[in-house]
């Protein structure tokens, strides 16, 4: 990984014995006067009862594995994988082409997941043994994408790929498809069974809020105000980034997690919490589980008249052409839209007879302030998030530019 991390053992120390806490009821935050946030925000996360999200040991194992290197090609990340514990046998699965590939997506409802699905779309153009490639939009809703699963199920599918929607509410759908007997190929958001054939996903939640957390309390000496934007409850990634984030910053007495807010990764909603924030008192970093509102947090700031202070995002090039721009001092803690690519290829292989892990492990790479400029693209749309691999296909990134 291109991020090293000082004291590593004191802070996954300090992880575990604060996350201790939460699971026996305790929550590690209290008299620091967190704002209630609405709904699930911190009933799902710190209160007494169990956290379903919470695993102390996909937690150790997530920060290990920020120390490792995955294996293969650095060239193609996409196709790299961290040492899986199983290897899935596809030889019984293999099928003489053209194939039928089938694809439940949870939503394009933010640009993360439209340039994913690009690449997605590009990669399935690079098969031609694909002979059809049907996809549909669950537009956000768990309802929808059920009855997309059981649609798709009486298509004659030859693989079925499956980005859910939320954890919980799709698992039974999930475990409806493996029982079907096709391939079932699970990316991004998981579900809660192994049923499926591979599960693909970059490292994990805990990683991109242990990584961002820490940028940040560093960045502010250990001491001061924090503002928390995330974008909706009930998504295994994103209560991870949330869950460890708390820690990091409950191991530093001087952090005090101001507010607890939804901005829906909306530019508006962001840059309206963060100005009303700002009216009540100075914000010395602003922790936030997706960067697609970065632009609207770093707004706010400016048109305060205040200092943009610390600020963690994603890889998407707007907020990168910002950062350049205007010297800020921030991470991109990346969740890579290349695994959309993954999750298409693993079907070719499993079709093609082919070997896959159980879960497959992508590197997460994080952006920082000594190579952002290696990343941003100025000719690209703000829209698009540069580590999807899109330049490694022919002619891709030049339909993009046509975007802006």
């Amino acid at each position: 990984m291109k991020k090293s991390f000082n004291k590593i053992s004191a802070i996954l120390l300090a992880l575990s014995l604060s996350l201790i806490l939460v699971m026996s009821g305790q929550n590690s935050l209290a008299g620091r006067q967190v704002k209630a946030a609405p709904a699930q925000t911190m009933a799902a996360t710190m209160a007494g009862t169990a956290n379903p999200f919470l695993s102390m040991g996909d937690l150790n194992r997530q920060l290990d594995l920020l120390k490792k290197t995955p294996e293969g090609d650095p060239k193609t990340p996409w196709l790299q994988y961290f040492t899986p514990d199983t290897w899935v046998d596809t030889t019984a699965m293999k099928k003489a082409p053209p194939w039928h590939i089938c694809f439940s997506n949870a939503s394009l409802t933010n640009n993360w997941r439209v340039s994913g699905f690009g690449v997605m779309q590009a990669e399935a153009k690079l098969h031609p043994e694909i002979g059809e490639f049907t996809v549909t939009d669950a537009q956000g809703k768990d309802e929808k994408q059920i009855s997309d699963i059981d649609d798709l199920l009486t298509k004659k599918c030859d693989a079925l790929i499956i980005s859910p929607n939320t954890t919980l509410a799709l698992t039974p759908a999930v475990e409806k498809a493996a029982k079907s007997g096709i391939p079932v190929i699970v990316f991004d958001r998981g579900v809660n069974t192994d049923a499926y054939t591979t599960f693909i996903h970059p490292i994990g939640g805990y990683a991109y809020g242990y990584v961002s957390a820490k940028f940040e309390a560093d960045q502010i000496g250990g001491k001061g105000n924090v503002l928390a934007l995330r974008i909706l409850p009930g998504v295994d990634v994103l209560e991870t980034r949330w869950i460890a984030a708390q820690q990091v910053f409950a191991a530093n007495p001087g952090i005090k997690v101001v507010g607890v807010e939804f901005d829906d990764n909306d530019n508006a909603k962001s840059k309206s919490i963060v100005t009303d924030y700002l009216g009540r008192g100075q914000i010395d970093a602003v922790w936030m589980d997706a960067g697609e509102a970065a632009p609207g947090v770093y707004e706010a700031f400016v048109d305060a008249g205040v200092k943009v202070p610390p600020i963690n995002a994603e890889d998407n090039n707007g907020w990168l052409k910002i950062w350049t721009k205007n010297n800020l001092n921030s991470i991109s803690t990346t969740y890579p839209s290349f695994q959309w690519r993954t999750a298409l290829i693993a079907a070719t292989m499993i079709l093609n007879g082919q070997k896959v892990p159980k879960e497959w492990i992508l590197p997460q790479p994080s952006i920082t302030n000594d190579n952002v400029k290696q990343y941003v693209q100025p000719d690209l749309p703000d829209t698009y998030y540069v580590i999807s691999s899109g330049d490694s296909i022919p002619g891709y990134l030049d339909s993009l530019k046509t975007k802006k």
